[in-house]
C-alpha cells in the first residue's frame, strides 16, 4: 500500500434501517437481515418496501426554523454516534481548521411537502416554513453550527455517489493543507419527491430488491445518515484510495460498457499502490436494476481477473441514494474491524446472462484477514466514485 498520504477514517456515527448502534447494525449486515418495511406513506395506493430509520430521532423543537427537518435529525443522531472521536477532535483542534462536507440528495425538500400539503396550492405557505431547510447547502451548515465550527463548510449533490465524493473530498482538504480534520459523510430521508421520481423511471420494486438476479425488478429505496471524523494519521482505517469519473453518458442510465465505473476503480487502486488482487472485499453499487447491475459486473469483470468476494448491502437497507456512499463505507469500516463479509440476500438465481460475481453466501468466511476492501457508488448523469478503505495494523 502507497504511504504518501495517511488518511483516517475513524469509528463512524451510522443510522438507518438496520439500527442506529454498530453492533446492531453489524450483526445485520453480516447475518443477512433485511430490514424494509412496506409502507404507501410516500406512494398512495402503492404499497413499496422501504429502508425507513426506526430508531428515535433528536427533538428538534428547540432548533431554529431552518434546521428543522429529518435529514438534520439523522445527521443528528450520527454525530451523537461518532462519539470519543469526536470528543476528542473538538477537545484537540481549532475550530477553523475543522471542515466539513456533507453529501445528500434530498436535503429538507421532505419538510416542503409538508408545507404545500397543508397550504393547497394556492395558500400562502404556513409560517413555520423556511426555505432555508431544503437548501442543498443546509446540512453541512447545520453540523457546522451544532459543532461551533469556522472551517471549509459545504454540501456535495451528485445523486447516489454524493457522500462517497464527500470523503474524497475530506481526503483533498486533508492532503492540501486546508484543515486539519473533516467532518465527513451524508444524509438522505425519504420523501415524495425521491420515491415517486424513481417510481416515474419504473426503477422502483414492489417487493424487496434482489440485485444481479434474473428475476430483480428494480431497487428499494431508504434513507440514512453516516458521519466519519477524517485525520491525516496513521493507523485504524485508512481511506486509502479514492477515485471519481463522469462518463456523461445519459441522464438516468449508465454507461452499458461500464468503462466509467472501471476508470474510479482504477484511479482508487492506483492512489493507494494496489494491485486489483489484493483487494478482498468489493461492496457493490447492485441497486437490483436491469442496466446498472449489467454494467457493473461487466466493470468488475473487465478490471478483475479474477473478482473478490462481493455483495450488494442495498438489499438490506433499501438504497440510500446522497447517503449510500457513506453508508457503504461505514459497512467495509465494519467489515475490515470484524473480519467478516456482509451478505448478499437475493433469491440465489444469478442472472446467467451477466459476467460472473462471487457474491458472499451466508456459509461463507474469508480465509484470510481483511486488509482492503473497495465501495462502488455509481450515480445519475454517469457520475463513478470508488472508495478504497485498509486496514493499517502498524
Amino acid at each position: 500500500m502507497s504511504a504518501s498520504f495517511a488518511c483516517r477514517l475513524s469509528r463512524p456515527g451510522v443510522v438507518c434501517s438496520l439500527g442506529s448502534d454498530l453492533e446492531t447494525i453489524a450483526t445485520a449486515l453480516f447475518t443477512g437481515q433485511r430490514q424494509l418495511a412496506v409502507s404507501d406513506d410516500f406512494t398512495p395506493g402503492r404499497a413499496l418496501p422501504l429502508g425507513r430509520v426506526s430508531a428515535p430521532l433528536p427533538d428538534a423543537s428547540g432548533w431554529e426554523s431552518g434546521q428543522r427537518s429529518r435529514n438534520n435529525r439523522l445527521l443528528a443522531l450520527a454525530l451523537a454516534g461518532l462519539g470519543e472521536p469526536l470528543d476528542a477532535l473538538l477537545a484537540q483542534v481549532a475550530p477553523e481548521r475543522i471542515g466539513v462536507v456533507i453529501g445528500t440528495s434530498t436535503s429538507g425538500i421532505g419538510e416542503t411537502e409538508q408545507a404545500i400539503a397543508e397550504s393547497g396550492h394556492d395558500g400562502p405557505l404556513p409560517a413555520s416554513f423556511a426555505y432555508s431547510r431544503q437548501e442543498l447547502g443546509a446540512p453541512a451548515r447545520f453540523v457546522a453550527e451544532r459543532l461551533g465550527l469556522g472551517g471549509p463548510c459545504y454540501t456535495l449533490s451528485t445523486a447516489c455517489s454524493s457522500s462517497a465524493r464527500a470523503l474524497a473530498s475530506a481526503r483533498r482538504l486533508l492532503k492540501s493543507g486546508q484543515c486539519d480534520a473533516v467532518i465527513a459523510g451524508g444524509a438522505d430521508s425519504l420523501c415524495r419527491l425521491t420515491v415517486n421520481g424513481f417510481a416515474s423511471l419504473d426503477a422502483v420494486s414492489d417487493a424487496p430488491c434482489l440485485p444481479f438476479s434474473r428475476q430483480r425488478r428494480g431497487i428499494n429505496l431508504g434513507e440514512a445518515a453516516a458521519l466519519f471524523v477524517v485525520t491525516p494519521e496513521r493507523g485504524g482505517i485508512q481511506l486509502s484510495g479514492v477515485g471519481e469519473s463522469a462518463d456523461a453518458h445519459h441522464i438516468s442510465a449508465p454507461r452499458p460498457d461500464g468503462s466509467g465505473a472501471v476508470a474510479a476503480m482504477h484511479q482508487a487502486l492506483t492512489m493507494a499502490g494496489l494491485a486489483p488482487e489484493a483487494i478482498d472485499y468489493l461492496n457493490l453499487h447492485g441497486t437490483g436494476t436491469a442496466l446498472n447491475d449489467q454494467m457493473e459486473a461487466t466493470a468488475v469483470n473487465d478490471l478483475f481477473a479474477r473478482p473478490p468476494a462481493c455483495s450488494s448491502t442495498k438489499a438490506l437497507t433499501g438504497h440510500t441514494l446522497g447517503a449510500a456512499g457513506a453508508l457503504e463505507a461505514a459497512f467495509c469500516w465494519l467489515a475490515l474491524t470484524h473480519g467478516r463479509l456482509p451478505q448478499h440476500v437475493y433469491d440465489g438465481d444469478y442472472d446467467p446472462e451477466l459476467p460472473p460475481l462471487p457474491l458472499v453466501g451466508q456459509a461463507d468466511m474469508p480465509s484470510t484477514p481483511l486488509r482492503h476492501a473497495l465501495s462502488n457508488s455509481f450515480a445519475f448523469g454517469g457520475n463513478n466514485a470508488s472508495l478504497l478503505l485498509s486496514r493499517d495494523d502498524v
